[in-house]
């Protein structure tokens, strides 16, 4: 890309395309264009009309705030609106994350933006957290994945650390590889400089597991004893707005019986004055 200089539309048509690791011929293929009239928009000796404009970056799978970026170079107005989640139209959108996280419990669950920083989560969640060393690491913007590797964090606590520390890089780098987001790319950096040091957790014997190749669990040392979780993530389903096509639900999913008996004893406990959940955060500055 050019240097201090606004992108063009075939800027971003060539960015996009190369990040998807397509040729022009292929991309032609896919859109069903001729790889002529694609190399002349790319070049800028023709200008895409919005609705090929729209047709490529659905092809190419181009998350919405680009799009709008694309439109925008193009001269055209932006497709897609950017509400906080506190506007009254994302209603809707706040109850189905608040439903899908207490449904979960008694295992936790949380909901992240596109930088993985915390929205919300249900009160299971707080079972994870205790022990962390570091109380900034707590403070809004909470962002998750620097609370699990920080040394001061969640990393001492678990148990299978190396390996759940390669699969969040290893899932932060196809992120970046897939988004090109520079925020992204600069958490990678720092959390990949975190040493691993001394696992404190390693002080418990993890038993071995039966997952093989199937899932790289969580194993986290907790007062209840170790704990043991799949992880899945929920997106929104064709979303028009920005905001809900960026957030994600992380839920966790009891890896063995033992781990779901201790989850569900502490969730039939008698609430002790804690919160029920974390409510949907405000929407952070970019």
């Amino acid at each position: 890309m050019r240097a201090n200089t606004a992108l063009t539309t075939g800027d971003y048509l060539r960015t996009w395309r190369r990040r998807r690791r397509l040729s022009q011929l292929e991309l032609a293929l896919e859109a069903d264009i001729s790889q002529r009239h694609l190399s002349f928009l790319e070049s800028g000796r023709a200008i895409p009309s919005r609705e090929m404009l729209m047709h490529l970056a659905e092809r190419l799978d181009v998350p919405l705030r680009d799009r709008n970026a694309m439109l925008l170079a193009a001269g055209y107005a932006p497709a897609y609106a950017e509400r906080a989640l506190e506007d009254p139209s994302m209603a809707a959108a706040r109850q189905a994350i608040e439903m899908v996280l207490r449904g979960h419990e008694p295992f936790p669950a949380l909901s992240v933006d596109r930088h993985w920083n915390l929205i919300a989560a249900n009160k299971a969640v707080d079972m994870l957290l205790a022990g962390v060393k570091d109380p900034a690491l707590l403070e809004p913007p909470i962002n998750v994945l620097k609370l699990s590797l920080h040394p001061r964090g969640l990393a001492p606590r678990i148990a299978n650390l190396a390996e759940w520390r390669m699969h969040l890089l290893d899932r932060l780098r196809r992120q970046v590889a897939i988004t090109g987001d520079a925020v992204l790319a600069d958490q990678l950096r720092e959390l990949s400089s975190y040493p691993v040091g001394e696992n404190l957790a390693a002080l418990h014997a993890a038993p071995p597991t039966d997952h093989g190749d199937v899932f790289v669990p969580l194993q986290l040392v907790t007062e209840a004893g170790l704990l043991s979780f799949i992880s899945t993530t929920t997106v929104f389903g064709s979303p028009r707005d920005i905001t809900l096509s960026e957030l994600a639900v992380e839920a966790f999913f009891p890896a063995n019986a033992e781990t779901a008996e201790i989850l569900r004893q502490r969730g039939e406990q008698p609430a002790s004055g804690g919160r029920a959940s974390t409510p949907i955060a405000p929407r952070q500055q970019r």
